[in-house]
């Protein structure tokens, strides 16, 4: 058992990432459902709480870091990346299911993402993107160096309070989302089709 682990953790270093036994030292006071199928680079920091599903990956390299704060989730297929630019993660936010990816790996890059968001169904976060509290990205969603405002979570009774929203699918480049305002897309997103987020979640 000890060879395989050794192998195991001969291929993670030899791919930039931490061995089991470091990894679980960087990941301590969270929940690595399993640690065998969870990469993490160094660089990575967490606070406490999180959750992590099998099958993420979590990926700095050069200056760049990774940082998340409390109480988060990261189902299965999450992949975060760091090599250009900062990634940090506020609290309490839910990464997939359906998977999620976040890349800051070009010049200028950095995503900032706040609190008790929702990013549902594949979603993908590119450039220089900011993503307030309680923001949705739901379904398989290019997200290229856009601003969703924060409001409050999807669980706001008024959802002209919650945070900025895109869902649909396509491509989202150069946007500005209000908070309490959506846009749908079927294949694109423009900044002409905000609607206020109550036209699909009417106020009771």
């Amino acid at each position: 058992m000890n060879s395989l682990l050794q192998k195991i953790d001969a291929a993670r270093l030899a791919c930039g990432f931490l061995t089991v036994e470091a990894m679980m030292e960087v990941l301590d006071g969270n929940h690595v459902l399993d640690p065998f199928s969870t990469l993490v680079s160094a660089g990575v920091a967490f606070g406490k709480g999180n959750i992590l599903y099998p099958g993420v990956t979590l990926k700095t390299s050069g200056s760049a870091n990774l940082t998340f704060a409390d109480n988060n989730t990261l189902h299965a297929g999450c992949l975060f990346e760091a090599s250009l630019g900062d990634i940090l993660v506020g609290s309490g936010n839910c990464f997939g299911e359906g998977g999620f990816t976040a890349k800051a790996n070009r010049a200028g890059a950095r995503i900032r993402i706040g609190n008790s968001g929702r990013y549902l169904n594949n979603p993908g976060v590119f450039g220089e993107t900011t993503l307030g509290d309680g923001c949705q990205l739901l379904g398989g969603i290019t997200v290229d160096s856009c601003t969703l405002e924060g409001g409050g979570s999807y669980e706001e009774p008024d959802p002209d309070l919650r945070g900025g929203l895109l869902k649909g699918r396509g491509l989202a480049r150069n946007l500005t989302v209000p908070k309490g305002k959506v846009i749908a897309g079927e294949g694109g997103f423009v900044q002409a089709d905000l609607l206020p987020q109550s036209h699909f979640h009417p106020k009771t």
